[in-house]
């Protein structure tokens, strides 16, 4: 070979190895929520692992409720990098996030659906202040949207605050709703949620709150008598990927993940549309006895009153940051 054709051939392999990229490893990735694959969670979850395969060679495992562990089982995988993805409430990410608790404050979220997905979709508070929350501890926030308005489930029918005296309660691990029960006039106790069902049925406890489309998956309807409506809140959840492993990613597959979490951020939130009345109906059928109460705003106003001293311990709790987030979540609300 010549001199000059040896230069060429040179010159020609470093512009291939310049131009053509490298080849992207194709990985598995872990994700662990905390419901069954066939409930909003689940849906989501699906949904996700479904954009992403079908835009990359990558391939995503769902692991539902259960399948390794409770809820702070998963949290600590997530954050070691055993897990690349987990869903979990801010309920029980307030341990590592006080601020996260601000969505158990009763009656600040609307109970307008159009209204409330549209805060999920723009708040500065969420893509903004909890992101840079969320991003201390390791985590890297890629969404939260609502899965339906709590209801609470008693033994005897509840029209007050003084219904609820004495009422063991079960709530998450979570401080913030521990305050929001005893403001209501319950006993709040915490409970792993593997043992509600058992709880109720044994009488160990006398109340919960969940969406009714939970509820019915769950059969909770089967030991309790009456479904309460108080509107006081929207049980709230939160997407998140360790934050080591996507930094790791390179921008084309961040980018992607990115459009899988908004893709299925809408498909879910499409999805919920009649959930709940549909939810309810099945109860209905399946329980004809079950008693359904829907509050009056006459008989809400005793609860509003209670929410106030949650959002003073919910401010004593997390100092200024939690009124930081607080102040933008209510100027987000406002401006929907």
């Amino acid at each position: 070979m010549t001199n000059s054709r040896f230069v060429k051939l040179a010159a020609c392999l470093f512009v291939t190895t310049v131009v053509m990229p490298m080849a992207t490893q194709a990985d598995t990735w872990r994700y662990a929520f905390e419901e069954a694959i066939d409930e909003v969670q689940g849906v989501y979850a699906s949904k996700f692992k479904e954009e992403i395969e079908k835009n990359s060679d990558h391939e995503v495992e769902l692991y539902p409720y259960g399948t390794l562990g409770e809820s702070a089982d998963i949290m600590e995988q997530a954050q070691a990098g055993i897990l690349q993805f987990v869903d979990q409430s801010p309920g029980f990410t307030g341990s590592l996030i006080p601020e996260a608790q601000v969505f158990f404050v009763p009656y600040l979220l609307p109970t307008d659906t159009k209204k409330l997905n549209e805060f999920f979709r723009t708040s500065k508070a969420i893509h903004g202040d909890f992101k840079k929350l969320y991003s201390k501890q390791g985590l890297e926030l890629l969404t939260m949207f609502p899965e339906g308005e709590v209801a609470m489930t008693t033994k005897k029918p509840v029209h007050s605050p003084a219904d609820l005296k004495e009422v063991k309660f079960r709530v998450m691990t979570n401080p913030l709703l521990v305050e929001a029960y005893k403001a209501f006039g319950a006993t709040p106790t915490p409970l792993p949620w593997g043992e509600v069902y058992g709880g109720l049925q044994t009488n160990i406890i006398q109340g919960q709150e969940n969406p009714t489309s939970f509820i019915e998956s769950t059969k909770l309807y089967e030991v309790t008598d009456n479904i309460i409506y108080a509107g006081h809140n929207n049980f709230t959840t939160a997407v998140m990927a360790n934050q080591d492993f996507y930094n790791g990613l390179n921008k084309k597959d961040r980018k992607m993940i990115q459009k899988a979490a908004k893709t299925a951020f809408e498909y879910i939130l499409t999805y919920q549309n009649g959930l709940e009345k549909e939810a309810l109906k099945k109860i209905k059928k399946a329980r004809p006895e079950i008693q359904v109460i829907v509050l009056s705003e006459k008989e809400r106003k005793p609860f509003q009153a209670a929410a106030a001293q949650v959002e003073d311990k919910f401010i004593e709790m997390t100092g200024k940051s939690g009124q930081k987030i607080l102040k933008q979540m209510k100027a987000d609300l406002k401006n929907l």
